[in-house]
């Protein structure tokens, strides 16, 4: 969509019907045109206008909204020029045509580590059971691990009430602190195996224990190499940490992810799923029960796990970087 810039804005106001008063001819002409996108009620321009309205933010219309919804759009269609009157209903269905929700938002991390993209495509290739453009071999392990804080052990004033028919679970929401745990967990991105412990909290020491659980145990033990897949947390932080473990462990090779893209590491999908099956809605009586219920968890989802289906790969990688670049281009472009 092109911006709606205030040229756009007619002298003459379109009727509640779409008419232009200054044009009664052009108006005719219009309603005669196999190729109008409503018939008898609004020019192909007023829609189009509304919808490059929509897709610019609220602040480049001097409006003090965060976001759009569709009665605001509609009331400033309406106090800006471009109609006479519209309907919300209209508005929205011009909208849904383009599938335009302006109510709506995400947040996103703009890339930002000048490596991001050979670090990325390192994590993307060992997904995909590569590494260094060479397939993994069987002996070959990647794990992603990452640590989840302050999971604390939050005890409900009443007791909570089961579902029953026609009424949800109910959860008090006054609640009296317990104590909190640091987690940590590896996941074999391949296997399908999850590795936690609990800890009183992060750091070097927390890591290293997770590091030795896994790799005291068959097969990393004797494999050939185990990737371990880390972001910049300050427990596995740069090339310290990788002498650290790999002066401690000979077949760990560290791989540290692009700075700001949790979204990269598999753990993080896991951590999700632990969130809404374990931890939510959060009701337990002590430290030790929220440990005893991960340990459970960790058990009972190895029973149920696949690998995840991860479809991101290096050329999507690279396809998603020329089109944030491409944005950057015009953007220059435009305040030039």
């Amino acid at each position: 969509m092109m911006k709606s810039p205030g040229a756009w804005i007619r002298a003459a106001k379109w009727s509640a019907c779409g008419a232009s008063a200054s044009s009664p001819n052009a108006w005719r002409a219009w309603r005669n045109s196999p190729d109008r996108a409503a018939p008898g009620l609004f020019p192909p321009e007023v829609v189009v206008q509304i919808k490059a309205l929509a897709c610019e933010l609220p602040s480049q219309q001097q409006m003090p909204l965060s976001r759009w919804s569709v009665p605001e759009i509609a009331r400033h269609a309406v106090a800006s020029g471009l109609v006479a009157s519209i309907s919300d209903t209209t508005v929205w269905r011009w909208l849904h045509q383009d599938a335009i929700r302006p109510w709506q938002h995400r947040c996103w991390i703009f890339p930002r580590d000048p490596d991001f993209a050979a670090k990325a495509g390192r994590l993307l290739d060992l997904y995909e059971g590569v590494w260094q453009d060479q397939p993994l071999r069987e002996d070959e392990f990647v794990l992603s691990a990452d640590e989840k804080t302050s999971l604390q052990a939050r005890a409900r004033i009443h007791a909570s009430e089961p579902p029953r028919p026609h009424y949800a679970m109910k959860v008090e929401h006054e609640y009296e602190r317990r104590g909190a745990w640091a987690y940590l967990a590896a996941w074999d991105v391949h296997q399908a195996k999850v590795f936690g412990r609990c800890e009183a909290q992060s750091g070097i020491a927390p890591f290293d224990r997770l590091v030795e659980q896994v790799m005291g145990q068959s097969p990393y033990k004797s494999a050939r190499r185990v990737f371990w897949i880390v972001d910049n947390g300050s427990s596995h932080r740069g090339q310290k940490a990788v002498r650290r473990l790999q002066n401690r462990y000979a077949n760990l090779t560290l791989v540290h992810g692009p700075v700001h893209a949790s979204w990269l590491n598999q753990i993080e999908i896991y951590f999700s799923i632990l969130q809404q099956k374990v931890l939510t809605p959060n009701d337990f009586p002590s430290r030790a029960a929220v440990a005893e219920r991960l340990a459970q968890f960790e058990r009972h989802y190895e029973l149920i796990a696949q690998p995840f289906q991860w479809r991101f790969t290096r050329r999507n990688l690279n396809d998603w970087l020329e089109k944030l670049a491409q944005q950057d281009r015009q953007q220059s472009a435009l305040a030039a």
